[in-house]
This record gives C-alpha cells, sequence and structure tokens, in this order.
C-alpha cells in the first residue's frame, strides 16, 4: 500500500490505491486552481502594469505634444504679432503704396492662420491615435483574460454541447484554404464490411502521388456516463477499419480517461501494439496531422519512386498475365483436340476390335465349314444306312440290280446291221 509521511509531524501513513488516487487527484486540481488563479492574476498585473505604462507613455507623449503644440503656438503668436506689426507698417505705409502691397500681406496671415489651425488638428489627431492604440491593447489584455477563463470552463466541461467530431472539423476548416488545398477530409461513410471510422485524410502531389493517409476516430464521453470507457477499447476496431480503408496512419482523438496523465501529457504513441497508431487529446488534432504529413512530405520522391516500380511491376505483370491467358487458351484448345484425338483413336480402336471379333468370327466360321466339308467328303453309304434297315434294304436291292445288269450280254447296234 502506498505511503505517506506528513511534512509536519513526519508520521507515516499507509493508504489504499483509490484513496491514494483521491488524494493525488485532489492535490493536483488544487495545484490546477492555484496555478490557473496565479496565472490570472499575472495577466491582471500585467494588465495593469501594461495600462498605467500606457496611460504614462499616453500621459508623456500627451504632453511632449502639448509642449510642442504650445511652442508652435508661441512661433504662430510672434509671427502673428511681427505679421501684426507687419501690417501696421503696412497699413501705415498703405497711402503711399499700393494696393496690392495689402493684399499680399492679408495672404500671409490667412496662410499663418491656416498653419495654426493645422497644427491644432495635428495635435487632436494624435492625440486620439495614442486613445485607439490604448484601446485596442486593452482589448487584447481582456480577450486573453477571456480566453483563460473560458480554458477554464472547457476543461470543466469537457466540449458540453459541441460533439468532438463537430470541434475538429471546424478546426480543419479553419486551416484547409491555407494549409491543406490539395488535402480530402471527410467522413467515412463507408460501412459495407460491418464498421466504418470517423474520419479520413487524405493528401497527394500534384502529379498524383498519394503520400500520406490517416483513418481518424473521436471519442467523446460526459462525466455523468455511468459506464466509463478506455481509450485501448477502440484500438482494435480502429485498426481494422484503417486497413480495410487503406490508411497508413489511424489516430485516436479522445476525452476518454480525462485523469490519465499518459494521455494527458501529449502525443500517445500505441505502435507497440497496432503499427502507425496514435492516441491524442483534441488540441492536438491539427498538429498531428500537421507533423506526419511534413514527415511523409520528406519521403515523397521515394514513394514516387515506389509508385513507378509499382507501376512497372503491374506492367510486367500485366504482360505475364496476358501470356498466362494466351498459355490457358492455348492449353484448353489443345485439351479439347487431345481429347477429341483420343477420342478419335478410341473410336478407331474399337473398330479395330470389332473387325478383329469379325475376322475372328470368319476365322471360326470358315473352319466349321472345312470340317463340315472334311465329314461331308468322309460321308459313306455304309454309314448312312448303317442305323437305318430300310434304307439299307433299298440300297441293297440296288446294288443287285447293278450287279445282274452287268452280268447281261451287249445286244448288237442295229446302225451297225
Amino acid at each position: 500500500m502506498p505511503e505517506i509521511k506528513c511534512p509536519h509531524c513526519g508520521k507515516i501513513f499507509q493508504v489504499d490505491q483509490s484513496g491514494y488516487a483521491d488524494i493525488v487527484s485532489q492535490v493536483r486540481n488544487a495545484e490546477f486552481q492555484k496555478e490557473l488563479h496565479t496565472r490570472l492574476v499575472q495577466l491582471e498585473r500585467e494588465k495593469q502594469n501594461e495600462l498605467q505604462l500606457a496611460k504614462a507613455q499616453a500621459q508623456t507623449q500627451q504632453e511632449r505634444a502639448a509642449a510642442s503644440f504650445g511652442q508652435e503656438i508661441s512661433d504662430l503668436k510672434a509671427r502673428l504679432a511681427v505679421a501684426e506689426q507687419e501690417k501696421a507698417l503696412a497699413v501705415s505705409q498703405a497711402v503711399a503704396q499700393d494696393k496690392d502691397r495689402a493684399n499680399e500681406q492679408e495672404k500671409k496671415i490667412l496662410a499663418l492662420s491656416s498653419q495654426l489651425s493645422d497644427s491644432r488638428k495635428e495635435a487632436q489627431l494624435r492625440e486620439q491615435s495614442l486613445k485607439n492604440e490604448y484601446e485596442i491593447q486593452l482589448k487584447a489584455k481582456e480577450q486573453e483574460v477571456a480566453f483563460y477563463k473560458d480554458l477554464k470552463a472547457r476543461m470543466s466541461t469537457k466540449m458540453v454541447g459541441e460533439t468532438l467530431e463537430k470541434h475538429c472539423e471546424i478546426e480543419f476548416n479553419r486551416l484547409r484554404a491555407t494549409g491543406f488545398q490539395n488535402a480530402y477530409f471527410e467522413k467515412d461513410n463507408d460501412a459495407h464490411s460491418g464498421s466504418k471510422g470517423d474520419y479520413i485524410f487524405r493528401e497527394s502531389t500534384p502529379d498524383g502521388v498519394e503520400f500520406i493517409s490517416i483513418m481518424f476516430e473521436m471519442k467523446n464521453e460526459m462525466d455523468t456516463t455511468a459506464t466509463k470507457k478506455k481509450n485501448e477499447d477502440f484500438l482494435k476496431e480502429l485498426d481494422k477499419d484503417r486497413n480495410e480503408k487503406g490508411c497508413e496512419y489511424a489516430v485516436l482523438v479522445s476525452l476518454l480517461e480525462s485523469d490519465n496523465e499518459l494521455y494527458n501529457s501529449g502525443i500517445v504513441d500505441v505502435s507497440y501494439k497496432y503499427p502507425k497508431m496514435y492516441v491524442i487529446r483534441p488540441q492536438f488534432f491539427i498538429p498531428m496531422i500537421t507533423l506526419l504529413r511534413n514527415a511523409a512530405l520528406n519521403s515523397v520522391s521515394f514513394r514516387r519512386q515506389l509508385a513507378e516500380v509499382r507501376n512497372q511491376n503491374l506492367d510486367i505483370s500485366r504482360f505475364e498475365d496476358d501470356i498466362n491467358d494466351f498459355k490457358e487458351r492455348f492449353g484448353y484448345n489443345y485439351r479439347l483436340a487431345s481429347e477429341r484425338f483420343q477420342d478419335a483413336i478410341k473410336e478407331i480402336d474399337k473398330t479395330i476390335e470389332l473387325l478383329q471379333k469379325t475376322k475372328k468370327s470368319l476365322l471360326l466360321s470358315e473352319n466349321n465349314l472345312r470340317l463340315a466339308n472334311d465329314k461331308a467328303q468322309d460321308l459313306t453309304v455304309k454309314r448312312l444306312v448303317r442305323k437305318n434297315p430300310t434304307m439299307a434294304q433299298k440300297f441293297a436291292e440296288l446294288a443287285a440290280q447293278k450287279q445282274a445288269a452287268s452280268r447281261e450280254p451287249e445286244l448288237p447296234d442295229d446302225s451297225a446291221v
């Protein structure tokens, strides 16, 4: 358990983690309020000092202007007196001189009067200018004090009434026309994969080489929210969205874990968990874009060379694809021709086999005919009547008749008589 030592009596106290965190939070809040109060007092003191200094400077300049004005008036009065004397002299001599000389003196008097009037107006303009300058300085100091008061109010309400997304969008649009003319910064509305980020930032060179892309996720939370979320709860989903949308960097702009000193200290690099990922507070939104953008600008030439190599590889891949496509088509046609050729050979083999069977059958028939012929040649009357008594008797009678006929004497031929 943490130990706390009393600075007055030296006694050591042991507190649990929650109690220790409360004490640290109280001390930190007290120090912040004290520092803010000290800063406000210092600003008020500086404002009073500068106000007094401005008043002193204005008083000095006014006195100098008044002294200069008085001197000018004295000079003018002296010159006017001289002019009056000259006028009187001119009048006394007017009887003897012509009227043109008198008119000339009148013009001089009018010119001197005009110079006096111009000097008075110039002094008034100087006085008004000093007054306006003082009012501008006073207004600037009042605005600075109002800024710190507003900052304190924002620290306590955490941008209540304005969403974090809207805040970041406004901050970016303020600089879009001057610092990000060629940049793309829009909401991520593509949720075909089931999820999406909040904003995507992309920027390319005039020749179309993209050198920076950032996926932004904004997370805000009211103080009264019952279930408090942590920044780590959103890192995995942010990394998934970054990969699906093809962004190089991922940045979580978060107001979660407002008491966590790690996130309050500045830009937090969480690339040890997810590559090229950062967690920042809203005040680091524009500096984060500028930082990554300037770093990426140094690699534009390498990215351009990489794009050229990729295009060359793409051309080679297309060439290889064409060759593979030709091989595939040729192979397909070859397979068709080969299959048909094999089918024809099979049909020829079947025909040959059928002819072989027919030849074999014919040879067998020839053999049977030969055997039948041999049996026919071996056929005799004796074999025919061997098992037929009737036929045996008939053949015997026929044989006896032939024998008797052979025994009768041969008669003489009538033609010979």
